[in-house]
């Protein structure tokens, strides 16, 4: 049954090529971007036109699944194409927010093609996995880990690349050689209806590899839209947020605080002493337990030193006196420490050099 027009408007094979026409200059475009708004216009007039064509086709119902590819008449093959141009066309839409939208969309138009070619016997392939249930069940195949990649599987699917690329470069050699006749018109029946059929065998190569390449996309895209949407995972309790210390000179005693903070008056000193009541009282710190001192050894207000053991040999005990001697040094330090600061506050900067002056 021929396709015929319909009223008060374009004819369906008028809206098929114009749609035909815009997928060929998106084809050819030298844009830079796919995003460009002249690109863009042309995919939108390009779905509007075969949209309409589609729904008029349905319409018409030029294809059954209870008739042979004999009985659709040779000018009638090329509304065929309609659903692989739409899912072609429906790639080229650029909005990332509906991205899975469109993939989705995509790959039905190319299936829907693929069903109908199948159905017809046009070309020899199988139908990608996941089509329909009923499809799965007619190709049974043993239960598998996907994590484990099948290599008798991978195997053929690179055989079946191969193959594919060999004959879309043969269909598109044969199609280029008769393209002009059949533009012309000059082209009898058996030569258009031999041009349409390797139009759509050449699209059931492209629709093959256009599907792969979508579910490999879907497959990242729902990963990514799983983790974003996901729970968060289980965090340990908090820790309480601690208070920011201030740097200080930590020092032995009272006496070296003093000495410190003469020539530090920006830099607060501290004891050890100091410095434990103050994190006891922050709650970080415990008062560490004071030991006793020994008394019997060194000078007044020196560290107390501890008693020698009963029996200390001669060493033992001169080393002893010497540990004595040198801390009984730092106790003189410290008082030279002490005076020169003195001298200082009473002797500003350059004092002594007056003598010379006129």
């Amino acid at each position: 049954m021929m396709a015929e027009a319909g009223a008060g408007g374009p004819r369906v094979s008028e809206l098929l090529a114009l749609g035909r026409r815009l997928w060929d200059e998106l084809e050819a475009s030298t844009e830079p971007s796919s995003g460009a708004p002249a690109v863009q216009d042309k995919v939108r007039q390009g779905l509007d036109a075969l949209q309409r064509a589609a729904a008029m086709v349905a319409q018409l119902e030029l294809f059954s699944e209870n008739e042979e590819l004999e009985e659709i008449a040779s000018a009638d093959l090329k509304f065929m194409l309609l659903p692989a141009l739409l899912g072609a066309l429906t790639l080229k839409q650029v909005d990332l927010s509906r991205r899975r939208e469109h993939l989705e969309s995509a790959r039905e138009h190319f299936l829907r093609f693929l069903k109908l070619c199948r159905n017809y016997g046009l070309g020899s392939f199988q139908l990608p996995p996941g089509s329909s249930s009923e499809e799965a069940a007619g190709s049974p195949s043993a239960p598998r880990d996907p994590a484990q990649p099948n290599l008798v599987a991978v195997a053929m699917s690179r055989t079946a690349k191969i193959e594919r690329y060999k004959q879309k470069k043969e269909l598109e050699n044969k199609l280029a050689s008769m393209s002009s006749s059949v533009e012309s018109g000059t082209a009898d029946e058996d030569q258009i209806r031999e041009f349409y059929i390797l139009q759509i065998q050449k699209w059931i190569g492209t629709s093959l590899e256009e599907i792969e390449s979508i579910d490999q996309e879907l497959v990242i895209l729902r990963s990514r839209d799983a983790a974003r949407q996901g729970p968060a995972g289980p965090r340990g309790p908090s820790r309480p947020a601690r208070t920011p210390v201030k740097p200080f000179i930590l020092t032995r005693d009272a006496a070296q605080a003093r000495v410190f903070g003469v020539g530090y008056p920006g830099l607060p000193t501290m004891t050890v002493d100091d410095w434990y009541e103050q994190r006891q009282r922050q709650g970080i710190a415990s008062t560490p337990q004071r030991v006793p001192a020994q008394q019997g050894f060194g000078e007044p207000g020196s560290p107390p030193c501890p008693s020698p053991p009963a029996g200390a040999s001669d060493e033992e005990l001169r080393k002893q006196q010497q540990e004595t001697e040198e801390e009984k040094d730092d106790e003189e330090a410290l008082q030279k420490a002490r005076d020169w600061d003195d001298w200082k506050d009473t002797h500003p900067r350059g004092y002594g050099n007056r003598h010379n002056m006129g």
